[in-house]
């Protein structure tokens, strides 16, 4: 039997600023850019689809 619906290919990842240590859950196709809420440093920018994460990835939640 065919799947009606695919499962998406978009995932949430925890990411760690490299300038503070600071960890956040982010999504993986982010449309502004997200900012480290500790520290203000860069962790993801838009690219039209998946994201450029400036961060280190820890996890990928499925």
């Amino acid at each position: 039997m065919k799947d009606l619906v695919t499962m998406p290919d978009s995932r949430f990842v925890r990411v760690v600023c490299r300038k503070c240590k600071n960890e956040q859950i982010i999504f993986n196709k982010v449309a502004t850019v997200v900012k480290c809420t500790n520290c203000g440093e860069i962790l993801a920018e838009p690219r039209g689809g998946e994201a450029l994460i400036k961060g280190k990835v820890v996890t990928t939640f499925t």
